[in-house]
């Protein structure tokens, strides 16, 4: 029976393993070595840095045709002026994406496509992501109440979400903006100093203040990512 494996494996090691149909999300391969394998009907969706597949590094190749490249560079932010940068950088792309949703009917973006979060919900998960990182640990302030988990998080008593809430796009908008610029207003006087303070974070424990804003920074890349797939879909349906 297939097994779901998370936490800390660095250093593993994989002899004779059958990983046909696996899939790794969310996972941090750097320094990984790969030997006497198969790689076939392979989907990779990663930042590529000196990836080298049979002797050939197929890094710039990859990088050069990757048209999130080089936002994807960008998300591991090592200064307050990077991390700035990359804030503004996302969120000229979910400007895009945003305008995209507004051309579309107010029941279309709370369609789902092939079992996915719909455009709104979609919203509100990074409500969520944001309040859950940031806004809640961070500046001391509450959760919105439209903020929407994700699956494996439903159970957890998050302090005053409410799942029968079912609001539209423009108030899902609203609130996601308002949280955009509260984290925007504090990377302009986040020091680097401050990088390593720990923060507690709801479900997850201590963690740097920088690796909540990476996962803030991680959240808002892939969701875009995600959202134009399904746009995408949906506008062909008009």
């Amino acid at each position: 029976m297939p097994e779901e494996f998370e936490g800390d494996l660095a250093g593993a090691v994989f002899w004779g393993a059958d990983l046909s149909g696996a899939r790794f999300r969310d996972v941090n391969l750097t320094d990984a070595k790969i030997s006497h394998a198969w790689v076939v009907n392979v989907d990779i969706d990663a930042l590529i840095d000196n990836v080298v597949i049979n002797g050939v590094d197929v890094t710039g190749y990859v990088n050069e045709r990757d048209p999130w490249y080089p936002l994807r560079a960008m998300l591991r932010p090592a200064s307050p002026e990077e991390m700035r940068a990359t804030w503004v950088a996302l969120q000229t792309e979910w400007a895009k994406t945003t305008a995209r949703a507004q051309a579309l009917a107010e029941d279309t973006l709370h369609q789902s496509v092939d079992g996915e979060w719909s455009f709104v919900q979609t919203l509100r998960h990074l409500i969520f992501a944001m309040d859950k990182w940031f806004t809640a640990p961070v500046l001391g302030d509450g959760f919105h109440p439209i903020g929407l988990p994700n699956k494996g998080s439903v159970d957890f008593p998050w302090p005053s979400l409410d799942y029968d809430l079912t609001p539209s796009f423009a108030d899902a908008l609203a609130v996601r903006t308002d949280r955009a610029a509260r984290f925007r207003d504090y990377l302009v006087s986040v020091a680097a100093t401050d990088f390593e303070r720990p923060i507690e974070v709801l479900e997850n424990g201590s963690h740097p203040l920088k690796e909540c804003i990476y996962t803030v920074i991680e959240e808002e890349f892939w969701h875009n990512r995600y959202a134009r797939r399904d746009l995408a879909q949906l506008e062909s349906n008009k």
